[in-house]
């Protein structure tokens, strides 16, 4: 419940503006027009003509550069935030006043083809996951009752969607018309309403008092860490698929429609072309511009998807089992990628893990809520959110430092979700035993366990050098 006007009721389809619930929606959906004006800009710009190979370092410098924020946000920044009243507000204007400043300066650096585009883009995209951590804190403290959790979030992802829909159209006709540099002029205004509208979120307190041990306790529960566990792995298979998309889509790899001995048949590949590595697997091409286009509309229709269908799955099954589906559509998804050439497989790929993260999230929130009912829920749900923020800058890491074929990518995708989907089981199991799940070992446990491997080779080196030096000065004295 907000401090501020009556409870959202949120069995109605429609949004009232005027609710609290309804005046974070209005700002969340300007701020997510915003993004899609940005991105949309980014498509007909210099970040998109840059050789993929001479941008890998310098997009994995700036990956590195956006964990930060979360390695603060949740330990030291987070706390702090909690108990301001205000504080997750303030971070919610700050961001949108960040992103309409950046948009300005992005104006000049679209046009102009400036490098200082870069950095530019990456600060964007740091704001705009700061904002996703502050929203995740807010969105308790605007509904009714913690059963209208998953419905809000549902509710935004949905309109989240639509509203990039909304605004692609305006967006793609000044493209064609003007440029880029309209595109990111709108983008600006849009954040600069998001502003307006941020400033009308309820002010209230996220968490007055510290985690007592008892929310602590339910937080560490092992369902609760196990569907953390299979959440981060789905954020990390999102960043993972959007930047393993973004180099095939921007010439990474060749166009896979046809097998290299067809295209001789056919005439495609002259008989006396010397193939590359790369090449034996498809003919030389580029990658037509209107691919991109489809890849993002088809990843925005999934994520409404998982959003519209998920909390009617949830009905009928347990949220677990919602959770391990959503992860299975992950090893869909990687198998489309796998065995399916061209866009074909690099849209299905997009569209299914699209739908299995809307919908694990709708899943997650549920666990968190039944099994931490004493939990605060903005404190419990932004530090999470920071944590698979996280998760998803390590996974889009892996595609810039290491280039993958969009198929090699697949199968990645695929054993790694069929992975935490077999764990993820196996911890259900353990939990409705009354036992602990299995867990892969921190790294701060794998630390641990290395200095005391070496601590004891050094022991062992220490006691051999002694006996061995005691055994030489017995031997050297006179008899």
């Amino acid at each position: 419940m907000s401090d501020h006007g009556e409870p959202v009721r949120l069995s109605e389809p429609r949004v009232d503006i005027r609710s609290p619930f309804g005046r974070l929606a209005l700002t969340h959906v300007l701020s997510l027009a915003g993004d899609a004006l940005v991105a949309m800009s980014l498509a007909g710009s210099l970040f998109f003509d840059v050789d993929p190979s001479e941008a890998r370092w310098k997009i994995g410098a700036y990956l590195l550069f956006t964990m930060a924020p979360f390695a603060l946000v949740g330990p030291l920044i987070g706390p702090a935030m909690d108990r301001a009243k205000g504080g997750h507000r303030a971070v919610l204007v700050g961001s949108a006043v960040g992103r309409a400043v950046v948009a300005f300066l992005m104006i000049g650096s679209v046009s102009g083809d400036s490098l200082l585009l870069f950095p530019e883009a990456f600060v964007m995209l740091v704001l705009a996951k700061t904002y996703q951590v502050a929203k995740a804190a807010i969105v308790p403290t605007v509904v009714d009752s913690d059963a209208g959790l998953v419905e809000a979030n549902s509710k935004l992802q949905l309109i989240s969607g639509l509203a990039g829909f909304a605004a692609g159209i305006p967006g793609g006709l000044l493209l064609l018309v003007i440029g880029p540099s309209a595109v990111v002029f709108l983008a600006a205004l849009a954040f600069g309403a998001a502003v307006i509208a941020a400033l009308r979120v309820p002010a209230t307190t996220i968490a007055a008092e510290p985690a007592g041990d008892q929310e602590k306790a339910e937080l560490r529960s092992a369902g609760v860490l196990s569907a953390a566990s299979a959440m981060g792995t789905l954020r990390a298979v999102v960043g993972f698929v959007t930047f393993l998309l973004a180099f095939a889509l921007r010439g990474g790899e060749k166009v896979a429609e046809l097998g290299t001995g067809l295209g001789r048949v056919a005439g495609a590949v002259p008989s006396g072309t010397e193939l590359s590595p790369g090449d034996a697997i498809a003919p030389p091409g580029g990658t037509p511009a209107w691919h991109f286009g489809v890849i993002v509309a088809l990843s925005v229709a999934g994520g409404l998807v998982g959003a519209a269908v998920a909390p009617f799955v949830r009905r009928a099954i347990r949220e677990e089992l919602l959770l391990l589906g959503s992860l299975g559509l992950g090893v869909v998804a990687g198998l489309s990628g796998a065995l399916m050439a061209g866009l074909s497989g690099q849209a299905m790929l997009a569209f299914f893990i699209a739908i299995a993260a809307s919908a694990g999230k709708q899943a997650f929130d549920a666990v968190v809520q039944r099994d931490a009912p004493d939990a605060n829920r903005g404190r419990s749900f932004a530090r999470f959110e920071s944590r698979f923020q996280v998760a998803w800058v390590l996974g889009a890491f892996i595609p810039v430092v290491v280039p993958l074929p969009t198929r090699i990518g697949g199968w990645f995708v695929a054993l790694l979700t069929l992975a935490a989907a077999v764990f993820f089981a196996i911890g259900m199991k353990a939990v409705g035993r009354g036992e602990a799940p299995p867990r892969l070992p921190t790294a701060r446990q794998v630390g641990r366990q290395v200095r005391t491997k070496v601590e004891s080779r050094r022991s062992r080196r220490s006691a051999t050098a002694d006996r061995g030096g005691s055994a030489d000065a017995g031997g050297g004295a006179p008899s």
